[in-house]
């Protein structure tokens, strides 16, 4: 079993609270929009993934790529910062989705936390929202999950206080 903190959009910004909330995850996982001086505190604290966003710089687009296929626990994950959601996916990842669709479809970018399954491809969607200070967003999110013998299971949304 891996438990993973799943985290997006800190744009520069890291919450020490993200600390406390990850101490008992395997994993961060990073969604993208790292933004300076996020990417290598959370990889020392625990095995860190992820993919560049938008406004990340080359440093953080040279660790980290556009799209992120792996395989967790059995679980076949494929991450992106801008990838949509069902119904309406981002036409830059559209044609993979449908093609070789995984179990797990994480993006970030939008701001907006969403858990959502899709019915047409068997994929479990997930945004965990912005976790930084930059943007539209009223709350700061974080998700935590599990995943062991092939099951997403055990997902809690943290909301970080104050904006």
């Amino acid at each position: 079993m891996k438990k993973i903190g799943l985290i997006s959009d800190t744009h520069g910004y890291l919450d020490d609270a993200v600390f406390k909330h990850f101490e008992s995850c395997d994993e961060i996982w990073h969604a993208g929009d790292f933004g300076p001086n996020v990417a290598q505190p959370l990889a020392n604290f625990k095995p860190l993934r992820g993919v560049f966003g938008n406004i990340d710089d080359l440093e953080i687009r040279a660790a980290f790529p556009e799209q992120n296929r792996f395989s967790c626990e059995g679980i076949n994950v494929l991450m992106t910062h801008i990838g949509g959601y069902p119904g309406k996916y981002a036409s830059s990842i559209k044609s993979e989705l449908y093609t070789n669709p995984p179990k797990l479809f994480i993006t970030g970018h939008s701001h907006i936390l969403k858990v959502m399954f899709d019915e047409k491809i068997k994929s479990l969607h997930i945004n965990p929202g912005a976790a930084g200070k930059h943007g539209w967003h009223k709350v700061r999110t974080l998700v935590r999950f599990c995943i062991s013998e092939e099951n997403i299971h055990t997902l809690e949304v943290i909301e970080l206080s104050g904006r």
